[in-house]
């Protein structure tokens, strides 16, 4: 492990010029990120989602894109389209924002469900198709979506199909009583979240995020651990308060996300507290609960604790 620690040095001291707080947050978008996967993001307005989601590109050098969802919303203007040349008769594909490192999807629930539709190819096959000719998206892509989780006026649920292409579903808390209080001398003495470009941000040296993705894949998995994520898995599909368990990709995407999780820990192997911790952000989403076990005030947090405790722990 060397490029890792040396990429969470880097990314831990930039961050920490336009962001306080939210490390939990912060080190499950590096997973995200490590694992070339996809992430919603749930939390109320202004705890930052979206500030720290452009301070990452920024300072990892990806290409950034945003796209803010509406009701009216169509396909093409995420995707792109074919523009008629009257010069030449001939169209020309014009791209669009999709065709970028780092897509910020904000609010995706307001976006209707025909271009939802449309990103569920671009996040599992890295690639667009438009009037039968396929279009390669870059091998970095990564949509980082938010939605709010009080307000469901005008917003359109998310099908069960595109919900299981997030890797991580990550809560965004409220800030520490601390945390807020540093916020507001900041922005006291300047600071302006609409202009982190003036805060002096270094980029991270070429190559190390590609080099760091590579650890990732090394960080071993022992055969035991295999068993113990395919029961944890299983053990949902039977689950007295859910309806819908976890898939063979949710199964894939705890481990790994363990492996992440294991090298941001500085450790080139995986033990049973990286699966626990993988657990809840890649199975919140993906878990559909009874209506009873709603009515209950049961949640998929809780439910994930309860398997977690009921599955035996390797040695």
């Amino acid at each position: 492990m060397q490029a890792v620690p040396q990429l969470l040095e880097h990314l831990r001291r930039e961050c920490s010029k336009v962001i306080v707080g939210q490390q939990e947050f912060r080190d499950q978008c590096l997973v995200t990120l490590f694992c070339r996967g996809h992430a919603l993001l749930e939390g109320v307005p202004g705890v930052a989602k979206t500030l720290l989601v452009k301070t990452l590109s920024r300072i990892l050098g990806l290409e950034f894109q945003r796209v803010q969802c509406t009701s009216d919303l169509m396909p093409s203007d995420i995707i792109g389209t074919n523009v008629l040349n009257i010069a030449t008769s001939s169209f020309n594909f014009h791209k669009g924002p999709v065709f970028t490192d780092f897509l910020l999807v904000d609010e995706i629930n307001r976006m209707p469900p025909r271009t939802q539709a449309a990103l569920l190819e671009c996040m599992e096959e890295y690639q667009v198709t438009i009037d039968g000719m396929r279009y390669q998206l870059p091998g970095s892509f990564s949509v980082f979506a938010t939605q709010n989780p009080v307000e469901f006026e005008g917003t359109y649920p998310l099908p069960e199909a595109q919900l299981d292409r997030f890797l991580l579903k990550i809560r965004v808390p409220y800030p520490a009583a601390g945390d807020e209080v540093e916020i507001l001398a900041n922005v006291q003495n300047g600071f302006e979240a609409r202009e982190i470009e003036r805060m002096g941000l270094s980029p991270l040296p070429p190559g190390l995020l590609a080099q760091a993705q590579h650890e990732v894949q090394a960080v071993r998995v022992e055969p035991a651990l295999f068993n113990y994520i395919v029961q944890i898995a299983r053990r949902t599909r039977d689950w007295p308060s859910l309806s819908l368990g976890a898939s063979p990709r949710a199964a894939i995407s705890m481990m790994v996300s363990a492996r992440a999780m294991a090298a941001i820990d500085g450790r080139d192997y995986i033990i049973p507290d990286d699966v626990k911790g993988a657990a809840a952000p890649v199975l919140r989403h993906r878990l559909v609960l009874k209506p009873e076990a709603d009515l209950e005030g049961l949640t998929a947090d809780l439910i994930i604790a309860d398997v977690l405790r009921a599955v035996e722990v390797p040695k």
